[in-house]
């Protein structure tokens, strides 16, 4: 039997993605562009996002001198804005530490932000052809069936098993075509449901396919609870109908982006947090609540109008700003809020 890098590579020139906006040319800075984005997101989600950020950010140096609002607002509605955070700090340093290039050290690699070892692996991979392994989500799931590894991939004992058997099979030539091929045959063929176990270049030696319990790998993850979250949007608008807009703490939930105060569970009442911000006006009036599914758990968010009829003194701090409808665009706004004021604003003009 022929090794197993050897007849995957044969099923990637016929099966594979070969016409990836990223492949053509596979530099460092589009590859890693690339693997950002696809981390918890699909290739077609990931596809206009990638043009539009090689549009306005052709190169690393671009992208590094650009400020971060520009950033988090082409990348609003891809979700996890901790990559894009990473993104620009990332092409900081580069440029600060490296020259502007990217180093050809993996240890080097996976130390900068938001890259560890398997995006490392990814990037010098697909971008020079150097022999570094990767262990993504469909990577894992391939190799877990193959070698028959049990036990949820999120512990590091099993982990450390999927690695080895990653570097295993790694070949000598081509490895950014295999690279590309791993990912692919775990996309298209060895998926998480109705894997098509026919059409696998490797199923002749696959554990988890000669014992009948493909099913059963990977290990699923401990289940638990899933957390529901509350929350009031506050919609605050002021005598000349400009909406107050706060940005968020660099870390934590929609880190960076602008949006309207929230208040959770745990803050202040909503008439003490207005009192405290010196705001005056009408009483609140609600709008419908609405729900936005993150990873790990559901935000309900409860929208609630307050026409403001004075300005607080915490406005003219530099985390606040009041904004007329035309000028939201600018800005990186989550994706459910920015459809949220996009429906209200549509609704308040007919």
């Amino acid at each position: 039997m022929k090794p197993f890098a050897e007849r995957l590579l044969a099923w990637f020139d016929d099966h594979g993605r070969h016409d990836l906006p990223w492949q053509h040319p596979r530099t460092p800075y589009r590859v890693w562009l690339s693997e950002i984005m696809l981390q918890q997101t699909q290739v077609n989600t990931v596809i206009p996002y990638f043009a539009r950020f090689l549009e306005r950010f052709p190169d690393l140096p671009s992208l590094a001198a650009a400020p971060l609002d520009e950033v988090l607002a082409l990348w609003a509605g891809l979700g996890y804005y901790a990559r894009a955070r990473n993104l620009h700090r990332c092409a900081q340093v580069i440029v600060a530490e490296h020259g502007g290039e990217f180093p050809r050290d993996i240890d080097a690699v996976a130390a900068l932000p938001g890259i560890g070892r398997s995006t490392a692996g990814a990037i010098l991979a697909q971008s020079f052809g150097d022999r570094h392994a990767i262990l993504d989500g469909n990577v894992r799931r391939v190799l877990a069936r193959h070698a028959a590894v049990s036990g949820w991939p999120g512990v590091p004992a099993v982990q450390k098993k999927l690695w080895s058997e990653a570097e295993a099979r790694l070949p000598h030539a081509r490895l950014a075509d295999y690279t590309q091929a791993l990912m692919d045959l775990g996309a298209s063929v060895c998926t998480a449901r109705k894997p098509k176990c026919l059409l696998c270049p490797v199923a002749a030696d696959c554990v988890a396919r000669r014992s009948d319990t493909v099913a059963q790998y990977p290990g699923a993850k401990p289940q638990r609870a899933r957390p529901q979250r509350r929350a009031q949007l506050l919609l605050i608008e002021d005598a000349d109908g400009r909406l107050l807009l706060e940005r968020r703490a660099p870390s934590g939930l929609w880190g960076g982006l602008w949006c309207p105060p929230l208040l959770g569970e745990s803050d202040p009442p909503l008439a003490d947090w207005l009192h405290a911000q010196a705001l005056r006006g009408d009483a609140p009036q609600p709008l419908p609540a609405f729900t936005h599914a993150f990873t790990h758990f559901d935000y309900e968010l409860t929208p609630m109008r307050v026409r403001a009829a004075a300005h607080g003194g915490a406005i003219a701090e530099d985390r606040w700003q009041w904004l007329d409808a035309g000028q939201l665009a600018r800005l990186g706004l989550p994706a459910p809020i920015r459809k949220m004021l996009d429906s209200l604003h549509k609704a308040n003009s007919r």
